[in-house]
């Protein structure tokens, strides 16, 4: 990781990581060099203690434009198919990661957000972008179609006529046309932007963060079970979840029932005082 953290960067404040793409210079354009970063970034921040939230942000004016041109595909395509399957495991490799990380992740999408960026983009469980921010699938305008999953978040996120327009005219959209196509969960102006991801941290920050997990796989699990299937594998999520925080849920119930300190539909329980 020594070669690479420069490509990336983070700091760890009041339980939240902030992860940031960091090749300004390149519109954070995703190197091999940082995609091992972000791999070895995510290794290092994953069970540490005083790490509630993830967010993914962008240093400069783009979150990122995207796979490298240059050193993702030109020069590892000289080492033919050796350097070409080498470049996407490490690449494919995080965003998966992230996709089934252990703490909450939130994409704050500052700028740019094109081509292979939908990968990590899909792959953080919630997505806030800035008004000003731009979203394109770019590819058909250099003559490949959207890989790298882009093609499947697309399908994933948008209505079909949507998705196709989209890959097809590789014309970019701003934050709130984003919004509005649900490639993330809301829009706000550049300057509000922070503020607002950082109030919907210190929310996540209050729950249980053992539902917080067994939700969020939840959520990406049953999209492709049958009703039957998702009701019983959420049953089994629910027990499994039990057993790792077996005084959790119990303490919740509490809470509401017998001390009538909270309600379930405005807010969560206390759960620091339910760990002491």
């Amino acid at each position: 990781m020594a070669n690479d953290i420069d490509t990336v960067a983070y700091e760890v404040s009041e339980g939240i990581a902030w992860l940031r793409f960091n090749r300004p210079e390149k519109r954070n354009a995703m190197s091999p060099r940082l995609n091992r970063a972000m791999m070895a970034a995510l290794d290092e921040l994953e069970f540490r203690d005083d790490v509630g939230v993830l967010v993914l942000g962008g240093e400069g004016a783009a979150w990122t434009a995207g796979m490298d041109l240059k050193e993702y595909f030109r020069e590892t395509e000289a080492d033919g198919m050796k350097g070409i399957r080498k470049s996407q495991r490490e690449s494919y490799g995080w965003w998966r990661r992230l996709r089934w990380y252990q703490k909450p992740t939130i994409a704050m999408v500052n700028g740019w957000c094109f081509g292979g960026g939908y990968g990590p983009l899909f792959a953080c469980d919630l997505a806030f972008a800035a008004d000003e921010a731009k979203f394109g699938l770019s590819e058909i305008n250099w003559g490949i179609l959207p890989g790298g999953g882009a093609t499947k978040v697309a399908v994933e996120l948008l209505p079909f006529r949507k998705a196709m327009y989209h890959a097809m005219l590789g014309e970019p959209v701003d934050g709130k046309t984003a919004a509005e196509w649900g490639l993330v969960n809301e829009s706000v102006p550049l300057a509000k932007l922070k503020e607002r991801v950082t109030d919907v941290a210190r929310i996540l920050l209050a729950k249980n963060p053992v539902a917080l997990k067994a939700t969020k796989d939840a959520v990406r699990r049953v999209a492709t079970m049958t009703y039957d299937e998702a009701e019983d594998y959420l049953v089994r999520a629910q027990e499994a979840a039990n057993s790792f925080d077996s005084q959790g849920r119990k303490e919740g119930i509490r809470q509401f029932i017998d001390e009538k300190s909270y309600k379930p539909g405005l807010g969560a329980y206390d759960k620091e005082r339910g760990a002491s």
